[in-house]
């Protein structure tokens, strides 16, 4: 499929895959996708990041490569590595066979026949269906050295192989960066890419989330569901809940046959919807009782 030629295109893209987006947001998709740069999402864990790299590719029809990054990644699994078992054997094969040209044999084991293609490596190989969605998930979770390492790949599109030489993308692929900003990104990285904060939807678009991603929930109880995750987002939390926790939450009602919110089956499922035993521990009892109770006097007053 081509690349959407609007930003209202952009838009349909994401609802074909049920990703509600804010007009903000499909501006600066369109505009890495019309300009062929990186895009750089960040945002608290859960609001959505990793999903927009998944709609993206399924939408368009091309492969998503993803790359989970964590402390320690090196280019070994991150970009490629040399298949030493083949060329310990390939070695072998030659000393058995007399071959004294040391290199020739060089030259043979360290070609394209024995190189392994990690993620970004293969995100810069040609495709039939077009050029892949590459995910860096994640890349705050890295180290510096390997963020360093993304300034040729983001910037040129291409990557050095010492034995082989510079393998470069014929056509760039597109590339989605996320970041939880559990520290900074660098200056040298967020200017090879267009930058969007992924930030908590408004009452109104989570609840169209809602209805999108947990279709069973009953039209009111998605009404309190989400009206009761936006009051614990003003709260002072460990860990406000994402849009995920929300969804999880709304299956988790819906598989009890909840109808509507009270305050026996909110402390009951907190787990479901937020991930320390803090943050539980505060708004168990008294303070899911005083939401609930804000939510129902607000219901009234609309009505």
């Amino acid at each position: 499929m081509s690349l959407p030629s609007s930003i209202d295109e952009t838009v349909a893209l994401l609802a074909r895959g049920n990703y509600v987006a804010d007009r903000s947001l499909a501006t600066v998709i369109f505009l890495a996708l019309k300009m062929g740069r990186p895009l750089l999402l960040e945002g608290e864990a859960g609001v959505g990041k990793t999903e927009i790299a998944k709609v993206l590719a399924d939408a368009l029809g091309r492969r998503l490569i993803r790359l989970q990054c964590y402390e320690g990644l090196d280019t070994g699994a991150a970009v490629y590595e040399w298949n030493y078992q083949a060329q310990m054997i390939e070695i072998r094969l030659a000393e058995a066979e007399g071959v004294e040209d040391r290199a020739a044999l060089g030259k043979d084991i360290f070609s394209e026949r024995f190189l392994i293609r990690r993620p970004i490596l293969q995100a810069l190989a040609p495709a039939v269906e077009g050029p892949p969605v590459l995910l860096i998930d994640e890349l705050d979770r890295t180290d510096e050295p390997f963020e360093a390492y993304l300034l040729e790949v983001l910037s040129d599109f291409q990557v050095s192989v010492p034995e082989i030489g510079t393998i470069k993308a014929e056509h760039p692929p597109i590339v989605i960066v996320t970041s939880n900003r559990t520290r900074e990104i660098h200056d040298a990285l967020k200017r090879r890419c267009l930058y969007h904060w992924v930030d908590y939807p408004d009452a109104e678009r989570e609840l169209a989330i809602l209805k999108l991603k947990a279709p069973r929930a009953p039209e009111n109880l998605s009404r309190e569901i989400v009206a009761f995750v936006q009051k614990l987002r003003g709260l002072d939390l460990y860990k406000n809940p994402g849009i995920a926790e929300t969804i999880d939450w709304a299956e988790a009602l819906t598989a009890l046959d909840a109808v509507s919110l009270d305050r026996q089956v909110v402390n009951d499922t907190l787990g479901a919807l937020l991930k320390y035993q803090d943050d539980i521990a505060r708004v168990a009892g008294s303070e899911a009782a005083r939401i609930l109770e804000e939510i129902r006097l607000a219901a009234r007053a609309a009505d």
